[in-house]
């Protein structure tokens, strides 16, 4: 009997980094190591810098180093598992969380005359203060009638590369200058583990207007954005990409010892963190939406034709799956909405009942919100605290609650939150569905469905479909990329060819599944009906005060 192998796969996620170590022939997790990012979100101030101005979100790039360094020897040591058998490595990352580098691959945030400089360090996928350079970009698509436009679903992005790289040109042409490359973290990961720069085509193509066979939008676009940009694709991003699963290299001799294994360890192609997971929930085939749920939900479903969705945060050929068209959509809060309601919404009563049950006063207010019937609380929200994602695709849009009275009590208001988030789900699926692409199930992954079995339910009676659970939840990002690090080894060295063959073995869900009632789905039919006229009023142009009223923050808070 030959002797088993195991592959690596390093999740980068918001806040912080995880390892785990799987075993190849069944994909069993034998060991996982969470690292918390050293600087965390950089939300208000740059470490030892200048304060920050709303709606910035950085990270430090060397924070992503030293999960490399902290929690891969760790995994490796907890699974008891050697350096030769180890026979790849696979990453994902947060996207799009684009960075400037020097041609050597440092960062430029690591040179000392950039430490202190907030243009220099990684932009956060939730970094939303590129908007005005989204509108810009938006305003010259659709007047150049650029393909890029039609493929994001009629509207890029303030989260996504060129956006943050334009308002770097605006606000630091410095900065801009002083860089000699701008790239995504997924492949600057690569870059440092491999030595060489290698770029993925599924973050090229969702978040950076790539389009397979045909590459980027010509100079002339680009210059009529900036003229600093006429040639910033030679210049400063590069025209080559690499397909999932491929192998981007061999790990060098430095990273090799600094984590405890092989020098020429194969390296996959870099992956987003959604995308990866999809496979791992063992979803290959078109009708199966996967929400990978977490602070935010990235909703990713699969087509054999290609349509254009409203909203969509791409639509990319292979883009999850070799073969399929990729669709992504998603949620830009969900467990931060609860977050925030957690930290300043809920009172000393539900406080003092968990002390007094020895709860933890999340599952004294989620037991409250369970008791309560659809529609009971006569309340509805709309879940737009860190603005939508799809299908609105607008930054500036901000959280509503309606239905508060004297009487309101807290589980009311978390249940009508939970609620909001799985109608702004639902809204996803009926995009998808008006352009005929199936949503026959849901499969659900991530931190969110393991905490709060309440939050999965209302999702399964809002949508009428029943929800399936990944097999790990916590980890599925983290398994989609070991899995894609099998993948690059290849069949000859005990990997496999396909991310599809891996899936067939690596990947599971739970016997435990949600299905919608019946009475629950025809309730939540009306509530739903409201969430949408709210979301048409608020969402496309009927009062904007939502955005009057952004604009008088950002000038008083100056």
């Amino acid at each position: 009997m030959s002797k088993d192998k195991f592959v690596l796969g390093i999740d980068y996620g918001t806040e912080s980094g995880r390892a785990v170590v799987v075993r190849v022939r069944d994909g069993k997790l034998l060991a996982s190591c969470l690292v918390p990012y050293p600087d965390g979100v950089i939300d208000e101030r740059l470490p030892g810098g200048p304060k920050l101005e709303p709606d910035w979100a950085l990270q430090n790039p060397l924070d992503y180093l030293h999960v490399l360094e902290k929690a891969v020897p760790k995994a490796l040591k907890e699974a008891k598992v050697k350096a030769a058998d180890v026979i790849g490595i696979g990453t994902d990352f947060t996207a799009s969380s684009p960075m400037p580098a020097k041609a050597d691959g440092t960062a430029l945030s690591a040179v000392p005359k950039y430490r202190k400089t907030p243009h220099a360090y990684v932009k956060l996928w939730k970094h939303h203060a590129a908007q005005p350079e989204a509108n810009r970009i938006n305003e010259i698509g659709r007047e150049r009638n650029e393909e890029f436009i039609r493929i994001y679903g009629g509207k890029y992005s303030s989260e996504w590369f060129f956006s943050k790289l334009l308002q770097v040109v605006d606000e630091a042409p410095a900065v801009y200058d002083a860089m000699d490359r701008f790239i995504e973290a997924a492949d600057w990961i690569v870059w440092q583990l491999t030595g060489e720069e290698k770029r993925n085509t599924c973050t090229a193509g969702y978040k950076g207007m790539w389009v397979k066979g045909q590459g980027f939008p010509s100079s002339d676009f680009f210059r009529a954005l900036h003229p600093r940009m006429e040639n910033v694709i030679a210049e400063k991003v590069g025209e080559e990409y690499f397909p999932l699963g491929a192998k981007a290299g061999g790990l060098t001799a430095q990273w090799a010892k600094k984590m405890g294994l092989k020098e020429g360890t194969p390296v996959a192609i870099g992956n987003v963190d959604a995308h990866v997971a999809v496979p791992a929930c063992t979803v290959t085939q078109p009708g199966t939406l996967v929400m990978i749920m977490g602070t935010s939900i990235c909703h990713m479903l699969m087509g054999k034709e290609k349509q254009m969705v409203e909203g969509m945060c791409g639509t990319v050929d292979g883009g999850i799956v070799p073969g399929l068209w990729g669709y992504e959509a998603g949620q830009s809060a969900v467990g931060d909405i609860f977050a925030w309601f957690f930290e300043h919404g809920v009172p000393d009563y539900i406080h003092h009942e968990a002390r007094k049950s020895k709860l933890p006063f999340q599952v004294v207010l989620e037991k409250r919100a369970a008791s309560l019937k659809p529609g009971q609380s006569g309340m509805v929200a709309l879940d737009w605290w860190n603005g939508n994602r799809s299908v609105l695709v607008d930054v500036d849009l901000t959280g509503v609650l309606v239905g508060m009275t004297l009487a309101t009590r807290a589980e009311e208001i978390y249940r009508a939150l939970i609620e909001a988030t799985a109608f702004g789900t639902r809204t996803i699926i009926e995009a998808f569905e008006s352009k005929g692409i199936a949503v026959n199930e849901l499969v659900a992954c991530g931190g969110l469905p393991e905490k709060n079995h309440l939050l999965m339910q209302i999702y399964a009676d809002v949508t009428g479909r029943e929800i399936k659970l990944a097999d790990p939840l916590q980890t599925c990002s983290a398994l989609g990329a070991a899995m894609h690090g099998a993948v690059a080894a290849g069949a000859a060295a005990g990997g496999y060819d396909s991310i599809v063959d891996a899936a067939q073995k690596m990947a599971r869900v739970q016997k435990m599944t949600f299905k919608p009632h019946e009475k629950c789905h025809a309730i939540y039919d009306q509530l739903y009906a409201e969430y949408h006229t709210l979301h048409e009023y608020f969402g496309r142009g009927g009062n904007d005060v939502m955005k009057r009223l952004k604009t008088m923050r950002r000038e008083i808070s100056k």
